[in-house]
This record gives C-alpha cells, sequence and structure tokens, in this order.
C-alpha cells in the first residue's frame, strides 16, 4: 500500500495542490504613457542557458494581466529580485494583486526606481526602470519572433489560435522568452560571484512557497546557505582515451592530455573535447598533449576574466 495519497490536479496546480519553491521577483514595464508598472511573479525561471548565442528566463503569466500587455506593447521588461524582507514582501503581495490599473498600483509604491544599463548604452531609448533596493537584475528583450508570435497584440479576449510556448498560449495564458540583455548586481554581490561566494556573503533570497489560499500567500525567510562539497569523483582514465581517440579522425590526444580531463563529469567530456579539437584544427596541431591543454585551459580562463570585466 502506498504512502501517499493521490491528490487532484486543478488549474494553478503549483499553487493549489503542491508545495512548489519559487523565486519572488517584480517584473517592470511600461504602460501606455511610457511610465514603469511592477507586477510580482513567481513563475519565471531560466530557459535558455548553453549552446546559443544569448541566455533567456521564460515568464508565464495571465494574458490580461498588466504586465502581459507591456510586454505585448514594447517588448521590454526588467526582472527585480528583491532580498528577504516583511515589509518588502508585503509590498510584493500588494503589486500582484490582480485588477488595479498600473497608475493606481505605482501611486503608493515604496520602492525607489533609477535607469538601468540599457539606458546608458542607448539614452533615447525608454527602458522599464529597475528597483534600487533590488539585489539583481536582470534587463531583457521578448523574443518575439519564436514560435511566430510577432503579430500578437492587446486583446480585450483571446480566442485562438494560440502558440505552443512563446506569446499568447491559451485563453487565459501568456508565455514569454525574455533574451537576458544585462545582469545588474549590487556591488558587494558582484564581488561574491567574481572572488568566491561562500556562506556569509550570499543575498538574502527569499523562496515562494507557491502555496497560497483565499487568504494568503507564504513565503520562506533566508536563513545562511550550507555548502556541500561536489563529490571529487575521477573518470576512469581509459574511458577518457577511448573517448578521445574517437573525438576526431585527425586530432589525437596523447595519454598525459588525457590525464588532465580525468576529472571532468563524464557527462561534459564530449563537450570538452570537441572544444580542444576546434581549437587544435585552429592551430594545425594534429597531436594534443598536457602542453596544448595547459594552453587551451588558459585560453579559457582568459575568456572568462574579459567576460567578468565587461560586466
Amino acid at each position: 500500500m502506498s504512502s501517499f495519497k493521490d491528490l487532484r490536479i486543478v488549474d494553478n496546480f503549483y499553487q493549489t495542490s503542491s508545495f512548489f519553491p519559487m523565486p519572488t521577483i517584480l517584473i517592470g514595464t511600461l504602460d501606455e504613457k511610457g511610465n514603469t508598472s511592477f507586477g510580482a511573479y513567481s513563475l519565471c525561471f531560466p530557459y535558455y542557458i548553453a549552446g546559443k548565442d544569448y541566455y533567456a528566463m521564460v515568464l508565464e503569466c495571465r494574458n490580461s494581466s498588466n504586465t502581459c500587455k507591456g510586454i505585448l506593447r514594447t517588448g521590454k521588461c526588467s526582472l527585480n529580485f528583491l532580498p528577504d524582507s516583511k515589509k518588502y514582501f508585503k509590498e510584493i503581495v500588494r503589486l500582484g494583486f490582480p485588477g488595479e490599473t498600473p497608475e493606481e498600483k505605482m501611486k503608493d509604491c515604496f520602492f525607489t526606481l533609477e535607469e538601468g544599463l540599457r539606458k546608458q548604452e542607448n539614452p533615447n531609448e525608454v527602458y522599464p526602470k529597475v528597483i534600487q533596493e533590488a539585489f539583481q537584475v536582470f534587463e531583457c528583450t521578448w523574443v518575439k519572433e519564436l514560435d511566430n508570435a510577432q503579430d500578437d497584440t492587446i486583446q480585450e479576449e483571446y480566442n485562438g489560435p494560440y502558440h505552443d510556448f512563446n506569446g499568447i498560449t491559451s485563453k487565459y495564458g501568456a508565455h514569454f522568452i525574455l533574451k537576458i540583455d544585462k545582469i545588474l548586481m549590487k556591488e558587494k554581490y558582484y564581488t561574491s560571484i567574481v572572488d568566491g561566494v561562500n556562506k556569509n556573503n550570499f543575498p538574502n533570497v527569499p523562496v515562494d512557497y507557491g502555496y497560497r489560499d483565499s487568504t494568503n500567500f507564504w513565503c520562506s525567510q533566508f536563513k545562511k546557505p550550507f555548502a556541500e562539497p561536489i563529490p571529487n569523483k575521477e573518470v576512469d582514465i581509459e574511458s577518457v582515451k577511448y573517448a578521445a581517440n574517437r573525438a576526431d579522425p585527425v586530432v589525437k590526444f596523447s595519454d598525459d592530455a588525457c590525464r588532465t580531463m580525468v576529472k571532468i563529469p563524464r557527462v561534459f567530456l564530449s563537450m570538452v573535447l570537441k572544444g580542444c579539437v576546434a581549437w587544435a584544427k585552429e592551430n594545425n596541431c594534429t597531436l594534443i598533449t598536457a602542453k596544448e591543454m595547459q594552453i587551451i585551459n588558459d585560453k579559457r580562463k582568459e575568456e572568462k576574466n574579459k567576460k567578468k570585466n565587461k560586466q
């Protein structure tokens, strides 16, 4: 006999039929007058994380919301991550209440607004402002061409046809694939990511527990995180040699080169080998030894440092 009960799945199952930890953010969009308005969201998650020429989030929301209308209107938004605070959470819940106009919502908003970095780069453009109290902000642009959503417009009622994953996706819902243009980070946490994160320099990140009833939203207070070391497992050297010998018909790897890759998780080994082969062909190299592996690793570190410095 099972130790679990079969709970009925209903609309908004992540709230009504489960306990689902999620982020707590305020999304800034532009209203008809070009003013910034904020809505509270938790259904916003990483979407494109690697292997493409840009990175993206996916937002799920009601298609009648001010946020949906703002994104359809301009394609721009800011994702503001607020630190753990009962005062802030109360205001987030207020801003998340449906039915009010952007002007009504923002009239009593006590957060401090400022221009983001995109405005600095394009001073003639209008972008949603960002919240100064946030510990990080993603400035984003809707990738409206995906799923042929570029012709979606603001409607009183949506009767289809609907898209599968981008734009208006149902009678009541919408999904938006949001390209991350900028990640804005407060200096304290920028330094922690660049120099090394530990339990004492983490931002106070609240977690929305998803479940709500007709009376309350629920949120957890931040506690210092604890670290659990990644298992120090090495791939068998013979497995590395087997994969390396089949990576390319021309470029080969010496045994000492293969030994430098034994700590790479097996799932990433093929990707690393392909990168090494690409470097070898660019440099007219047919045999990669430990010396070449050091050059390749130094190049990767240099590229990572350049990206950090640009930020």
